[in-house]
């Protein structure tokens, strides 16, 4: 007579067997569906091309989103002057000197674009009110909204747009952050450099896109090149 042993011991394998075979079929598509997901959430990034390249200004659509007055444009202040060893214009809770150099070579570019059909604001602080002051060649309207840099900034922005008419806003590093959050930004592409620029495109529906970042330096230079 054959013992229970005799008879399990196949059976014991094949159970064990079939259980392999689950936990491994269960890891695989464990594993796609992890893929999976990493690719969509790789596929809905935003990158912030440099606009300050004029192969990708011109590939951009800047120019002509901003003749056709479908353009938020929002300009991190100048130099702060309590984080420069450089001298102050006057109040220490302002810009640099150089700061206020820099924001009148960001004006001299944003006047080639072209303001005759764009509003202008700042927020309340005194270095993007002094900022805004450079970039115009005189005092702009402030208002607190673009000194909260909340999870509301990107919808006031486009609140505040216009149809046919640009919207440069001076504002703050922490509000532009909270833009490009909301537009899928990488992490390591949300950083704006004192005076640099983020041009974002609005559509009729009101839907917007990043059109990518105009650096200060790079402002006189590649548009006056577009301009050829």
């Amino acid at each position: 007579m054959l013992s229970s042993n005799t008879l399990g011991h196949p059976a014991i394998h094949a159970r064990r067997k079939r259980r392999l075979t689950r936990k491994a079929l269960g890891a695989a598509l464990g594993l796609c569906m992890v893929v999976a997901a990493l690719s969509t959430w790789l596929a809905t990034r935003t990158h912030i091309v440099d606009l300050g390249n004029e192969q990708q200004l011109s590939d951009s659509g800047l120019l002509q989103d901003w003749a056709g007055g479908a353009v938020i444009v929002m300009i991190r202040h100048a130099e702060r002057c309590d984080s420069a060893p450089g001298p102050c214009l006057d109040d220490p809770t302002g810009i640099t000197v150089a700061g206020s150099q820099a924001a009148g070579r960001v004006g001299q570019g944003l006047h080639q674009l072209g303001l005759n059909n764009a509003d202008m604001l700042s927020s309340p602080k005194l270095r993007t009110r002094q900022t805004a002051h450079f970039i115009l060649g005189q005092a702009v309207a402030s208002e607190d909204w673009l000194e909260g840099c909340d999870k509301q900034f990107a919808s006031e922005a486009l609140a505040h747009k216009r149809p046919g008419h640009n919207l440069v806003l001076v504002t703050h590093n922490g509000c532009i952050d909270h833009f490009a959050r909301q537009q899928n930004v990488v992490g390591g592409e949300r950083e704006s450099g004192y005076a640099s620029a983020l041009f974002v495109s609005v559509d009729s529906n009101g839907k917007a896109r990043i059109l990518g970042r105009l650096n200060e330096p790079d402002w006189q230079r590649v548009l006056a090149s577009a301009a050829k």
